[in-house]
């Protein structure tokens, strides 16, 4: 593994900033498109970052060469700001090719129901600090 230096972080920032950039506009194209009764803006970002990811990914593997540079800008950078469900779906999607298919599965589960509870716990807590 590569040792993360500040050339990695700078990559991982660069890149984030143009994922975050590329979601808003995202979210905002599809409200505009499909109006606010659903998160079709949220769910397009995540199918399309895991659709990158894989592809991304398969790329990067298939070239001995690629640098860590450029999988940190694209993988972490990019795709981490326009979405971290593509990382989600790529950790389970490589636990399951390594036929760790019960950790894939706890993974999976794990992350959703800890990941709702968590947030629901969040406003709980900031509605009982700030609402008092």
């Amino acid at each position: 593994m590569t040792p993360i230096g500040f050339g990695m972080v700078l990559a991982a920032a660069l890149g984030g900033g143009i994922g975050a950039a590329a979601r808003l506009m995202t979210v905002g194209w599809a409200s505009r498109l499909f109006g606010f009764s659903f998160p079709w803006g949220t769910l397009i970002v995540n199918v399309v970052g895991s659709l990158l990811m894989g592809l991304i990914t398969g790329w990067l593997l298939a070239r001995i060469e690629a640098s860590s540079f450029l999988r940190v800008f694209l993988t972490t950078g990019v795709l981490g700001g326009f979405t971290t469900f593509s990382a989600y779906s790529l950790d389970f999607a490589l636990l399951w090719e390594d036929h760790r298919h019960l950790a894939a599965l706890l993974y999976a589960s794990g992350s959703v129901v800890l990941s709702f509870a968590a947030v629901f716990i969040g406003l709980t807590l900031a509605r009982l600090i700030f609402n008092s």
